[in-house]
């Protein structure tokens, strides 16, 4: 009966110039089977979803600073794979000022191993970072086995070995002021190993298991501005600089833990002004000399977050390619 009915529609298609309905075709209709549930409507396919563009971070990339001044440099490492880019001189040293109390309070923790400080010893490791304090600091430093007398080798004091040997410092040394080469703030560091610095507190290296999640804590919750009213003789406002220049899109993927160093110094009148942030994905950091006579902190801080914001991959609106403003130009 099938060949009958077959024979009879292709006569007829050869009748009306139609198409021949091959067998396969003809048991499908012939069945009622269809994908249309019934219907009779032809099938379609979903397109598959875009992927999502990966979120914003910090990427290398040209910087452009109008900067006035004796030293600017700059580095950024990338914690993925480890790559460091910066600018052309990442490899020369300036004094780390306070941005080095970040070591200090892990080299100390690390020790501890899964002991506890005294109450009044986490309370002063707390305060060297959220609040900069140097008498804190000092404590820790001491605690940690830190001494102010330089070393008859020329060698930087034993916390500031132990950096160099546990992050891979390459650049690092004791400082060159003779009144002061014992003392931790006069260490001379390279934003290359500044950003190795970020980096081995982030990894666990500086701090070991049971602190790093502390001390990047504290690193996030550094207070106060560049005002006055929060620079005080022996502690100061320090949450200025990197973290000025990240958009919401990077800020709001999780924590960013910076420390900054900054000191108007008398013997060569300039700021020493140095950046550092560090998050699960990448370790900035900026390294600034200037006078302090035609400028102030609020100088330093633009730097650095500029340097930050000129680093964002992608930059706002490039998707949609809008003209954006240059920046950096201060």
């Amino acid at each position: 009966m099938r060949s009958r009915v077959t024979m009879v529609l292709a006569i007829t298609a050869v009748l009306l110039g139609g198409v021949l309905l091959v067998p396969a075709a003809y048991a499908r209709l012939s069945s009622g089977d269809s994908s249309g549930g019934g219907g009779g409507a032809a099938s379609t396919v979903a397109a598959p979803s875009p992927t999502p563009p990966p979120p914003p971070t910090l990427a290398a990339g040209p910087v452009s600073v109008n900067f006035n001044g004796e030293f600017f440099s700059w580095a950024l490492l990338d914690r993925q794979t480890g790559k460091i880019a910066g600018s052309p001189n990442m490899a020369a040293t300036s004094s780390t000022e306070s941005m080095i109390k970040a070591w200090i309070v892990s080299d100390y923790l690390r020790q501890l191993g899964d002991k506890e400080p005294s109450a009044a010893l986490k309370k002063s490791a707390s305060l060297a970072i959220r609040d900069s304090n140097d008498v804190a600091a000092n404590k820790v430093y001491a605690a940690a086995g830190g001494s102010y007398t330089a070393l008859a080798n020329g060698q930087p004091g034993p916390v500031i070995q132990r950096a160099i040997k546990i992050c891979g410092l390459t650049d690092t040394r004791r400082g060159n002021v003779p009144k002061y080469e014992g003392w931790w703030s006069f260490t001379r560091m390279s934003p290359r190993d500044a950003v190795r610095v970020g980096n081995c507190i982030a990894d666990g290296k500086a701090a070991g298991p049971k602190w790093t999640k502390w001390v990047l804590s504290e690193m996030s919750q550094v207070r106060g501005t560049t005002a006055a009213k929060d620079q005080k003789t022996e502690s100061g406002g320090g949450r200025w600089g990197i973290i000025d220049g990240l958009p919401k899109s990077i800020t709001a993927q999780g924590p960013v833990s910076i420390k900054n160093g900054w000191t108007e110094i008398n013997y060569d009148g300039n700021w020493h002004v140095n950046c550092l942030a560090v998050t699960d994905k990448w370790s900035l950091a900026v390294m600034l000399r200037y006078p302090s006579k035609k400028y102030g902190l609020d100088y330093g801080a633009q730097v650095c977050a500029s340097v930050a914001t000129q680093l964002v991959t992608p930059q706002p609106g490039a998707a949609l390619k809008v003209p954006q403003q240059p920046v950096g130009k201060l």
